[in-house]
């Protein structure tokens, strides 16, 4: 019997998934984005990182690619317990 191998080989860097996004929605909408993300068993932030990725390529009209974009410098940590340094004008 002869077995034949394909090795598929993809060239995709891996992106930093370091940075966190907060969005409020309405707690019926996510239950039903929930339950369709668990029908094509994927996990919502799976979902949410593809509807970004397609939302970018077509405002740039081109694919992505994380190389084309600098990372954003990072804000230094607060210290815990630390108070803002604006300070309210009377």
């Amino acid at each position: 019997m002869d077995t034949h191998r394909i090795i598929i080989q993809f060239n995709v860097t891996q992106e930093t998934r370091t940075a966190r996004l907060t969005v409020l929605i309405d707690p019926r909408k996510k239950a039903v984005f929930e339950r369709l993300c668990a029908e094509e068993d994927a996990v919502p932030s799976q979902v949410v990182r593809r509807l970004l990725r397609r939302y970018i390529e077509e405002r740039l009209g081109k694919p992505w690619s994380p190389e084309d974009v600098p990372l954003p410098k990072r804000k230094p940590a607060r210290r815990a317990g630390s108070k803002s340094r604006r300070t309210r004008s009377r």
